[in-house]
């Protein structure tokens, strides 16, 4: 598929005003999306697990405006404030998606917006906000052509939200989600993101994240800059081609259930992505020392037990433990007994893989 692929011809239906609420997961990278070329086009493929609790619940009402503009005429308010600072983010996005949604200044809208879990800490809040901003619009869109195929639906979703935030492609399904093209993966695309195409093995449709909350504040480096510093990065072609290359690794992994190459996959890209960091102009250093203490732990708990526990990072010092469901009572021990002590105020989130984005009204 291409973009022009995503212009609609025309709607069949008329839409006066409404509302439409959908809540929508973040998501945790296995194999890392870090660098990119406009528009929002992966540098690499990546593969992610759809969390659970983690979520955005966005709530988008809308009225007809009596004069279409030019401009885009709405409100934000996010966790029951007005936002303003955040309003050029959704206007850009709003410019991006524009010409696959022609009606976005034909409505006022009003975007009410929350996350169950802090803000700009490294949990991917922002492709669970703007997966459920971009599946509230398609809700609009459905209304205005009932005849929708869902599998249309749920692609087109996928390739808003990538407009708003590369990784909130992974955020609209469930399970496994690959984002980039692949040469092993069919139907994978720069695009939007698939579903995982192979049987998974039992292990992984159940496997849990904790994620411990080491620095709960603004991250240091946005994503954007992040992404920014790969353009020229002296090791950026060589950190492509180990992402494509542990995708390809990951792949039976996953499907046989290897849980020592899963582990040493994951790590290798979370330490990868940090390296990338630190060896970037200007450089930078995202890691805290209790991040250090609780990677040093998880490592001795794993030699000393044997269970299967691994961690991995995003663009930020927070650490997500990965484990399967069948070792977690004496993974969560660990956690409660030892690791929690590295936590800003104790505080750390039990997640595991979860089933997607869901509609809560319309």
């Amino acid at each position: 598929m291409t973009e022009s692929d995503f212009i609609p011809e025309g709607y069949s239906h008329q839409l006066e005003d409404g509302s439409v609420s959908w809540s929508s997961p973040s998501n945790i990278a296995l194999v890392k999306y870090w660098g990119k070329h406009e528009p929002q086009m992966p540098a690499n493929p990546s593969i992610s697990f759809t969390l659970d609790s983690c979520r955005s619940d966005t709530k988008l009402s809308f009225s007809k405006r009596k004069h279409a503009g030019t401009d885009f005429s709405f409100d934000l308010i996010f966790e029951g404030k007005e936002q303003p600072d955040f309003k050029p983010k959704i206007a850009t996005f709003f410019k991006r998606i524009e010409r696959y949604l022609p009606f976005l200044t034909d409505y006022h809208l009003v975007i009410e917006s929350s996350n169950s879990f802090p803000h700009s800490s490294g949990i991917a809040s922002s492709a669970s906000a703007f997966s459920a901003l971009a599946l509230c619009l398609m809700s609009m869109e459905r209304k205005l052509d009932p005849d929708m195929s869902h599998e249309d639906f749920t692609r087109k979703a996928s390739f808003l939200s990538r407009l708003g935030s590369g990784s909130a492609c992974r955020s609209v399904e469930g399970g496994l989600v690959v984002w980039g093209d692949h040469d092993d993966i069919p139907g994978s695309s720069d695009l939007y993101g698939i579903p995982f195409p192979f049987e998974i093995h039992e292990r992984f449709k159940s496997y849990h994240d904790t994620i411990l909350l080491v620095d709960k504040g603004k991250k240091q480096v946005s994503s954007t800059l992040g992404h920014q510093l790969m353009v020229d990065h002296p090791f950026g072609e060589q950190r492509f081609k180990q992402a494509n290359s542990n995708l390809a690794l990951l792949t039976p992994i996953l499907q046989i259930g290897d849980l020592q190459g899963f582990i040493h996959i994951v790590e290798q890209e979370a330490l990868s992505l940090h390296a990338m960091m630190l060896t970037s102009n200007p450089y930078f250093m995202l890691m805290k020392p209790n991040t250090l203490n609780i990677i040093n732990s998880v490592w001795e708990f794993r030699r000393e037990t044997g269970h299967n526990l691994c961690f991995t990072l995003d663009a930020g010092a927070n650490v997500h433990l990965l484990f399967p469901d069948a070792e977690s009572d004496k993974i969560y021990e660990f956690i409660k007994n030892e690791l929690v002590a590295y936590c800003e105020n104790g505080h750390y989130i039990c997640d595991n893989v979860g089933s997607g984005a869901k509609q809560t009204s319309d």
